[in-house]
């Protein structure tokens, strides 16, 4: 840890680089957001599976809110003492000799590398229900914590399909970088990985976070090759600082220290206060999920979750995730209730998110039976399915859109419901009882009624975090104070303020338990059915 300088305060431009566009803000190095800005990015979906997005746009709209918050002077440029990039996670981008990107980015989403995936991780003793060949699962368990998923959702899947779908991008690669790895080589012109950013690629031996290296074994396994793979430095390492370019382009000091990047599941966690082990946190943003750090490494293959370096030094995080959340929020309002087509009814309101809220909380809880299943996009835990789709279930004449909206609520926290008792399950043994109380950050905190509905469906208290659609860019920022010795770790929870604590309403317990039995067993009933419809 580097010594921090004494005196006035100092600052941070800290970056959240979401599906929909990045926020970019300037946090004290005591975790106080001064200003903050917030960009759209286009999301690209592609018949098939694809979905990516432009490289080039994530680097304009994110130097344009630097450059717009350096402008403003909410504080001294003098006083801006480092850069900290938090992204997307699980994207891919194939970057040429002159370190820019040669094709869009891959992005989380994106399954069509799954024929790829199942290819290099099946084998001669697959495993009945899973494909996985045994002798390979071993090994990447052992090593990594986790495996490539057959879904192909993830780099090795991504970059398997542009090797085999894209030859020409391909051979021209010279390296492939996460998200928030290649907007930190347009920062600083260094192109390298971290301990955690890296752990999607499965070729690295993570059993000592403190040296973690790739395996020539498991860059075999995944069909990856090793000239094309970064350099690795560790969690949390000052990776330089920003080019003599940039500096002049952003009005900032050449002596600016870009710190090593961290996924958005990573700085959720560490924005939300929840540092300590077992100390649990929700986030609900585009997709969702429910995590803790822990002091072991252990994978379950059974619901998908493992621990997995985390965004904190030598220490690991318990890996969730559901793919469709809020934007199932987005995706109701672009396509059900303000879309451009033939019945258009003209752009949705400023505060239409406050109204579907005011819309859902005149309906009792429960919705009248009626259940969202928000499946949009397959799912990944407990289940790793991307064949599944969602909707509205047992609709009737008398359902209005005001109950379609409250079951699209409740459907999500359903969905959060089974998350967490997978990930409860996981950490069983070290907290019998459960987690204590939940954090809850992301764009899904603002709402007073979700929070509630979240308390009642997973009957956890729940503690809305202060400016929770900030957590991510505090948590980046924490991160650089962190690395640049202005704090400790210990020192975050008590720099984190709660705007509320929502208790469960028992009132509610009997509507919501036989609900989520109905929801896990649509499942049950429908899986092989999503599989015809949506498989290969």
């Amino acid at each position: 840890m580097a010594e921090a300088a004494q005196g006035a305060n100092k600052y941070v431009l800290a970056v959240d680089l979401g599906t929909g566009g990045p926020k970019v803000a300037i946090v004290s190095t005591d975790g106080d957001v001064v200003a903050h800005t917030y960009a759209r990015n286009q999301l690209i979906l592609i018949e098939g599976g694809g979905a990516e997005q432009d490289p080039e746009e994530w680097w304009t709209t994110i130097t344009d809110g630097i450059r717009q918050l350096v402008a403003a002077g909410h504080v001294p440029a003098a006083d801006i003492v480092a850069i900290s990039v938090s992204t997307q996670w699980m994207g891919t981008v194939a970057v040429g000799d002159d370190g820019r990107h040669l094709m869009n980015a891959v992005i989380w989403m994106d399954n069509r590398g799954a024929p790829h995936a199942e290819k290099v991780t099946g084998g001669a003793l697959a495993i009945p229900g899973i494909g996985y060949d045994a002798r390979k699962l071993r090994t990447w368990l052992s090593y990594t914590g986790g495996l490539p998923s057959r879904t192909g959702k993830d780099p090795v899947g991504h970059i398997l399909f542009i090797k085999h779908e894209r030859p020409d991008v391909y051979a021209r690669t010279k390296v492939f970088l996460e998200p928030m790895d290649y907007l930190n080589l347009r920062l600083t012109g260094r192109a390298a990985a971290s301990f955690d950013s890296i752990t999607g690629y499965w070729s690295t031996d993570n059993r000592d976070l403190s040296a973690v290296h790739y395996d020539d074994r498991l860059i075999r396994m995944c069909g990856l090759d090793r000239d094309k793979l970064p350099e690795l430095l560790p969690t949390g390492a000052v990776l330089g600082p920003i080019t003599a370019e940039v500096a002049a382009d952003l009005g900032l000091g050449t002596d600016v220290q870009v710190i090593m990047g961290t996924g958005d599941t990573a700085s959720a966690g560490i924005g939300s206060g929840a540092v300590r082990d077992f100390e649990a946190h929700l986030y609900v943003g585009t997709s969702s999920w429910l995590s803790c750090h822990v002091p072991f490494k252990k994978t379950d293959i059974t619901s998908n979750i493992t621990s997995l370096p985390s965004g904190i030094p030598n220490r690991y995080w318990v890996a969730t995730e559901q793919d469709v959340a809020g934007k199932a929020l987005s995706w109701l309002i672009d396509n059900v209730l303000y879309p451009s087509d033939a019945l258009e009814s003209g752009a949705p309101p400023e505060d239409v998110l406050d109204r579907l809220n005011v819309m859902a909380a005149s309906v009792p809880a429960g919705s009248n039976n009626t259940m969202f299943l928000p499946w949009l996009n397959g799912e990944r835990t407990p289940v790793d399915d991307h064949t599944l789709r969602g909707g509205w279930y047992n609709a009737s004449l008398t359902t209005d859109r005001s109950v379609m909206v409250r079951a699209l609520f409740e459907g999500v926290a359903l969905n959060s419901r089974w998350m967490l008792e997978a990930a409860e399950r996981f950490v069983k043994k070290y907290r019998p009882e459960g987690f204590e109380h939940i954090n809850f950050v992301g764009g899904g905190a603002r709402s007073d009624l979700w929070c509630q509905i979240m308390a009642d469906v997973l009957d956890r208290p729940i503690r809305q975090v202060h400016d929770s659609v900030l957590a991510n860019v505090r948590g980046a920022g924490f991160s650089a104070s962190v690395a640049l010795g202005y704090l400790r770790w210990d020192d975050i929870p008590g720099k984190i303020a709660i705007d509320a604590t929502y208790e469960p309403n028992p009132a509610n317990r009997a509507t919501y338990d036989t609900l989520f039995e109905v929801f896990t067993g649509i499942y049950k009933a429908n899986k092989k059915l999503f599989a015809r419809l949506n498989g290969h």
